[in-house]
């Protein structure tokens, strides 16, 4: 029976941090992924994704350049370059997360399916055939998968899903949409820039429910002035071939239909009850504060977590598991400054808590700054002044949480994340030079709004009356210039 310090099943971004983590610990390290390292991330999510978008980006600045005075023909979208440019994308950065470069760290990596068989052992089964392991500690790294929703007709209509897009060798001509969450947003622009008739359908009243409503009608306006077509409150009862059939009686056809509804943990055929590891009711491995599971020996990380479904959050996550197993230390992931990012232009870039979120917490003594960005003279200068930014401003002043809607917004909240995270005030931030001209204005400035508000409350504004009114006793204009 083979033995380990830390065995971890799935290569995905929680996996490969905490494999490298504890091989550079010296640890001996198994990570057993079932087909490719890299995960989601890599081969069907941020990164295919990000590529298709700055294709659609390129397409839509050709298609929009007349606004700064430059003509230009329309663009003409090739479909089958458009792709490879994103395989070209995936391709470039593969090696970053291959065998090779986890080995490197001191971790071995084995292509197989791994399942528990007790509370410290699991059986390994790959290419040679199978075998068992002994480990000190485990990770179980496995990920999610893409859910299709249980719509009559919907399977049989061969849908795709963020795993499946990028295998075609075109673009359809007619796509619907399910889902009008983050992926579904960013995905539904890029394919409409990209030439393709585009429908979103979302069940909930909004598109973005998890953002400020501000921010899902400012992007509900851009994906219908670029031609897409927004259905929100609407749902699907049956898909009848190329036909979806909607609540209400109307019908959308279509040549392909997209499903981004959400996703489910990968906690199937794992053993996890052989192991004593507990899930909740939608299938996510349970975890405490320190990202070990109801059996000690086994900890948890990423999507499978149920925890903020972000790249960011399960390699921070990994790496803080395989500390805390290997070195037995506390590391807890502060999840109140996580910042989030949705890709559609502008982009929506959010962390901590929004204003419901905040006034459910502290009541009145909580209030909002917004402050549109059309006085932001980088976006003024870039033609882009629709966005803005909405600060959440708790007791004290202190900072609570922060949406930014401009872009390159996701560079621009992490100045904000940080101020979260160190319980910072909003006076704070506005004290922090900014170099200018740049986006980051816009949150410097809806600070620096707070903090003239803040001076010119009753008692600040008496203060400053009164400091105003000594200075100029004790320091008299004299006629002497002294």
């Amino acid at each position: 029976m083979d033995e380990c310090d830390l065995a971890i099943i799935g290569g995905g971004t929680a996996g490969i941090v905490a494999a490298k983590t504890a091989g550079r610990f010296g640890a001996r390290v198994l990570l057993v992924e079932s087909e490719r390292t890299g995960g989601d991330c890599l081969w069907t999510g941020c990164v295919p994704s990000k590529s298709l978008i700055a294709a659609a980006h390129t397409a839509h600045t050709v298609r929009t350049a007349a606004r700064h005075g430059v003509h230009t023909g329309a663009p003409r979208v090739d479909d089958a370059a458009v792709l490879a440019y994103v395989r070209a994308a995936i391709a470039r950065i593969e090696p970053v997360d291959s065998p090779a470069a986890i080995a490197a760290d001191g971790a071995r990596v084995v292509t197989g399916r791994a399942e528990f068989t007790g509370p410290s052992t699991l059986r390994v089964t790959g290419a040679g055939g199978g075998w068992a392991v002994r480990f000190r500690w485990a990770l179980i790294a496995t990920g999610s998968a893409p859910a299709v929703p249980a719509v009559p007709g919907l399977v049989d209509a061969d849908p795709l899903t963020t795993e499946t897009l990028w295998d075609l060798a075109s673009l359809p001509r007619r796509v619907a949409v399910l889902g009008g969450g983050p992926v579904g947003c960013e995905l539904a622009q890029a394919l409409a820039r990209l030439d393709v008739e585009v429908t979103i359908v979302e069940l909930a009243d909004r598109l973005l429910s998890k953002e400020e409503p501000e921010v899902s009608s400012l992007i509900a306006e851009r994906l219908r002035a670029e031609g897409v077509r927004v259905l929100t409150g609407t749902g699907v009862d049956r898909v009848d071939g190329g036909a979806l059939h909607l609540r209400g009686g109307d019908s959308i056809a279509v040549d392909r239909i997209l499903v981004a509804t959400g996703r489910r943990p990968r906690t199937h055929e794992l053993g996890l009850a052989a192991a004593g590891v507990r899930c909740d009711e939608r299938g996510h491995v349970v975890i405490d504060d320190r990202l070990r599971t109801s059996n000690r020996r086994i900890f948890a990380a990423g999507d499978v977590t149920g925890k903020l479904p972000f790249t960011h959050v399960a390699g921070v996550q990994g790496g803080y598991a395989a500390t805390n197993a290997l070195l037995g230390l506390r590391r807890r992931v502060d999840y109140r400054a996580v910042p989030w990012v949705t890709f559609t232009d502008p982009e929506v870039a959010h962390v901590g808590a929004t204003l419901a979120q905040a006034r459910r917490r502290h009541g009145d003594r909580v209030h909002a700054r917004r402050l549109t960005h059309e006085h932001v003279d980088r976006a003024v200068t870039d033609g882009r002044p629709d966005g803005f930014t909405h600060l959440v401003i708790g007791p004290g002043g202190r900072l609570l949480g922060a949406t930014v809607v401009s872009p390159r917004a996701g560079e621009s909240i992490a100045e904000l994340a940080a101020a979260i995270r160190r319980g910072a005030k909003v006076r704070d931030v506005a004290g922090t030079v900014h170099a200018y001209p740049t986006y980051a204005d816009g949150p410097w400035n809806a600070t620096l709004a707070q903090v003239r508000a803040d001076l010119a409350a009753p008692l600040p504004a008496r203060a400053v009356a009164a400091l105003r009114g000594l200075r100029r006793a004790l320091h008299p204009v004299r006629g002497d210039g002294r």
